[in-house]
């Protein structure tokens, strides 16, 4: 077992390598001038993003589908993936992560659109499904590359969505509070079955209310943490922004870095992160009720925003703010060495944003994975799937997941190959959209 582990590791660290990154940085760069800089209009597609008006087919409302994004997208990665970052790479790595947020908006934006113009309405019950599989039978005719995205969607899900998700959380309230797995599991399982056996109207109902409170909740402990801190605040920004281009010495217990690595995993977490290109969010962005592709794809591309340009951004600053990076601190243990500066506060921040991100994570990949059941086996696998799904919240809680966790990254990485193939071969079908849109709509 531990040489399969070995195995994994080195695959998983081969598919996540240069080649990807590029492909997905260099994607959305190519998307962000083919677009005209889609990004200059955030400012407009946060404000339409709360209407919860309905435009069209869709089962849910603009709204529901934007938050049930987050839910999956807002996780671990925010807190302590952006502290493996710093660990990493140095307080250059939280400019670089940033980077990633303000340019992957234009893939999440355009993976929105062709989403919702390819997806199918059953005519019965109304239901809608669509994402990177229907786009990719649909407009490119390769049925066969449109099963591998839903064959490694459905895995990536179980893990990285489900198992993990549930058994970070069981681990850290048996390590902060002395409770047993086996309870926290029995809880979550019970929560989870609540919200998700009634299908997505459900899921976005709860994430209406879930998502805003849990990253106002975070943002404004964050905010507290730097204002307490703030004699340090403008030395921290001069040093995040001066190491992104020239590295960082050693320093402390911290082993140094130099530019390359502040780029290299600084852009990676962000990637990891925000999920731009990897071909998730647009699953549920196919679900809104929208008139046109491009309104819900405006409003979907602010999730990258939310989550990258100021979840992360705010995790990164507290933590260089902290002090804590030059500890020689990794990971989960940096996150919690910055958070405990503040005595009280800051734990609470943490123990409360880790508990929501990752439940709502839970809840947000369990639609992914549902649409990615369905495409591959039809809608009467749906239900025994949603079962499933709760079962394996009980398993992610008790178990020991090393090999789920690098198996189901593996395939997570692998989602974005098929995906990116199209987004790029239909950017003139992306532009052509916007540029109907946007006559109309000047």
């Amino acid at each position: 077992m531990a040489e399969f582990e070995r195995v994994l590791s080195q695959i998983s660290d081969l598919v996540w390598g240069v080649p990807l990154l590029v492909a997905l940085f260099g994607t959305h760069l190519f998307l962000t001038f083919r677009l005209g800089i889609i990004q200059k209009h955030i400012p407009m597609a946060i404000r339409i993003s709360f209407t919860r008006t309905r435009e069209g087919e869709g089962e849910i409302s603009h709204f529901g589908a934007l938050v049930t994004a987050l839910a999956a997208t807002i996780g671990t990665g925010n807190i302590v993936g952006v502290a493996t970052a710093i660990a990493a790479g140095g307080p250059g790595a939280v400019l670089w992560m940033w980077f990633t947020g303000v340019f992957g908006i234009a893939t999440k934006y355009g993976e929105a659109v062709l989403s919702v113009k390819y997806r199918t309405v059953n005519p019965e019950d109304g239901s809608v499904a669509g994402g990177p599989m229907y786009v990719i039978e649909k407009a490119l005719g390769q049925k066969w590359l449109g099963v591998l995205f839903a064959i490694f969607t459905s895995v990536a899900a179980f893990g990285i969505g489900n198992m993990v998700q549930a058994n970070s959380i069981a681990t850290m309230l048996k390590g902060n509070m002395g409770i047993s797995p086996w309870i926290s599991g029995a809880l979550m399982t019970l929560f989870t079955a609540v919200v998700i056996i009634g299908g997505i109207k459900s899921i976005a109902r709860v994430c209406e209310y879930l998502v805003p409170f849990m990253a106002g909740f975070y943002l404004i402990g964050c905010m507290i943490l730097l204002v307490m801190g703030r004699e340090s605040l403008g030395e921290t920004m001069q040093l995040i922004f001066s190491s992104a281009f020239t590295g960082q010495a050693a320093l402390g217990g911290f082993a140094g870095a130099g530019m390359k690595e502040a780029v290299r995993f600084g852009i990676a977490r962000g990637l990891f992160s925000n999920e731009s290109g990897l071909g998730s969010a647009p699953i549920v962005a196919a679900a809104a009720q929208s008139e046109h592709p491009v309104r819900q794809a405006l409003i979907s591309s602010t999730g990258t925003f939310w989550d990258t340009v100021v979840v992360c951004a705010a995790t990164g600053i507290v933590v260089v703010n902290s002090g804590a990076w030059v500890s020689g601190l990794k990971g989960a243990e940096l996150t919690s060495a910055a958070f405990a500066g503040v005595p009280v506060v800051g734990p609470a921040v943490l123990t409360f944003g880790l508990l929501t991100f990752v439940f709502s994570t839970i809840l947000g990949w369990s639609y992914y994975g549902e649409k990615a059941v369905e495409y591959l086996f039809g809608k009467r696998a749906v239900m025994p799937y949603r079962w499933a799904w709760v079962v394996a919240v009980m398993v992610g809680s008790v178990a020991s997941l090393q090999v789920v966790w690098t198996f189901a990254d593996i395939a997570n990485a692998m989602m974005a190959l098929p995906n990116l193939v199209s987004l790029l071969l239909l950017s003139p079908v992306i532009a052509a959209e916007t540029k109907d849109y946007f006559s109309r709509n000047p």
